[in-house]
């Protein structure tokens, strides 16, 4: 058994032993007041310098007598003391109640933490009691709650950010390594401490943001679903046919190494112009095997690569300016008009991971039950 007296067990043991020199001074003091005062009415002790040295020199001695005679009782308090706080390390690493937090490690240490302070407090307390000084332990404890009162209102951040990591420990929002955007700072997550929570952004750098600040935010995690879709935007000439150049870019977004099969690529038209016509492409990619941006990119290059050489334009920087009427040409413009329709039915890419998503939090969600099926509107 390692009994070494830590800081904290000696502080424990001086407290006893000035509760029992405490105790038998204030006795020593009541009975010398009473022989002092013994005798006939009016009549004052003796205020000679040698029979004031006399008297505190008896005092010194009945203290030396006292404690020597009180030696073993201390030594059996220090020594419940010191058996107090080995059990409170005991308990706290081999107790059967971590099994419940063995997946959460802050949590695991704030528990040991707990378990070994009530220990070793009971053990102050049985010490205290067996010394006859349990009357200290009220005005311990009242000087105790008054110090604690002040120190919390000087530590109110230190202490809302304490609070704000064991709640968002028990919650676990996200995970290390995960992807996430929290008050507009972006990074992924290193770990989460008693103070802040560190990401290391995309850059390399470090960055710790108070726990207090990560509880009251939205937390944007793109690494809970590992499907994540990519968009960019192409601006075609406004004489280009849309459907050819939708089709063109469709097919060679499906080629593009990352890009998922399912959900499929699609498009639509965003705006059209006389400066040009907007079109917008989507594709999905699995964040687990392919990197978003890279395979963005890829994409538009190939889309680029494609429309040079099928001769799709995009709008041109030169106005052309017609001075007179052409030859054998209409007034009017002739508009070539694609047969059928695009695809306009609901988009239902994210549908299957948001029914997944629901089940998963059922038992924690206050809206309404009564969720509607994926398949109907």
């Amino acid at each position: 058994m390692n009994l070494i007296l830590t800081p904290r067990a000696f502080l424990v043991a001086l407290l006893l032993w000035l509760a029992m020199m405490t105790g038998v001074a204030q006795a020593h003091a009541l009975a010398h007041a009473a022989v002092a005062t013994a005798g006939l009415p009016g009549v004052l002790p003796d205020t000679d310098l040698h029979t004031r040295f006399q008297t505190a020199l008896g005092q010194v001695e009945g203290k030396l007598v006292q404690l020597v005679a009180a030696a073993p009782l201390l030594l059996v308090a220090i020594t419940i003391v010191l058996l107090a706080a080995w059990l409170g390390r005991v308990l706290s690493r081999r107790g059967p109640w971590l099994r419940l937090h063995s997946h959460n490690p802050y949590m695991e240490g704030l528990v040991r933490r707990i378990v070994q302070t009530f220990v070793l407090l009971a053990g102050v307390l049985v010490a205290l009691d067996l010394l006859g000084a349990t009357s200290l332990v009220g005005a311990v404890l009242g000087s105790a709650g008054v110090v604690g009162l002040v120190l919390g209102f000087a530590f109110k951040d230190i202490a809302e950010n304490y609070v704000s990591g064991i709640l968002l420990s028990l919650r676990r929002p996200f995970s290390p390594g995960d992807h996430v955007v929290i008050d507009t700072r972006e990074g992924k997550v290193v770990a989460l401490d008693s103070r802040a929570t560190t990401l290391m952004t995309l850059d390399g750098s470090q960055l710790r943001l108070p726990n207090a600040l990560v509880f009251k935010s939205v937390v944007l995690n793109y690494s809970v679903n590992p499907k994540r879709r990519f968009e960019f935007s192409m601006i075609l000439d406004p004489g280009e046919s849309i459907r050819r150049a939708q089709g063109l870019a469709m097919e060679v977004i499906s080629g593009v190494e990352g890009v998922l099969a399912n959900p499929a690529p699609s498009s639509l038209v965003q705006e059209y112009a006389p400066a040009g016509t907007t079109l917008r492409f989507f594709g999905w990619v699995d964040q687990r095997g392919s990197d978003l941006g890279k395979v963005r990119s890829e994409a538009i290059r190939q889309v680029k690569a494609a429309y040079g050489k099928a001769g799709v334009q995009a709008p041109r920087t030169v106005s052309h300016v017609i001075l007179g009427r052409e030859t054998g040409t209409d007034e009017r413009v002739a508009v070539h008009v694609e047969a059928g329709s695009g695809d306009t039915s609901v988009n239902r890419d994210i549908d299957q991971q948001l029914a997944a998503a629901q089940r998963a939090s059922d038992d924690d969600n206050l809206l309404d039950g009564k969720k509607p099926s994926p398949d109907k509107p």
